[in-house]
């Protein structure tokens, strides 16, 4: 399915590890949703309780402790994801 002018816009604060006003800065982005991907489900860990080592992160979800997530891949690595990521985060990269 191909989808060039689909886009996500966060609508309210996510959930994750990253401190609120983090989070809050992600309200009213706009991400292109990767060509060819429709709605699936992905095993997700959080950003600080990542397990640095691939290894240790195949451990970590053998034992339950990546959750399943459902939603849409989007292009991060696309000029408008990055535009659009840049202007929002500038203050959080201090916070990574």
């Amino acid at each position: 399915m191909n989808k060039p002018d689909w886009i996500i816009r966060i609508v309210a604060v996510p959930p994750g590890e990253a401190p609120l006003w983090v989070r809050q800065k992600w309200v009213g982005l706009d991400l292109p949703v990767a060509r060819y991907s429709g709605c699936r489900k992905f095993l997700t860990m959080g950003v600080l309780s990542l397990p640095r080592s691939m290894l240790a992160q195949w451990l970590a979800m053998f034992r339950g402790r990546a959750e399943l997530i459902a939603g849409y891949a989007v292009e991060a690595g696309s000029r408008h994801s990055e535009g659009c990521v840049a202007a929002a985060v500038r203050t959080e990269l201090a916070w990574w």
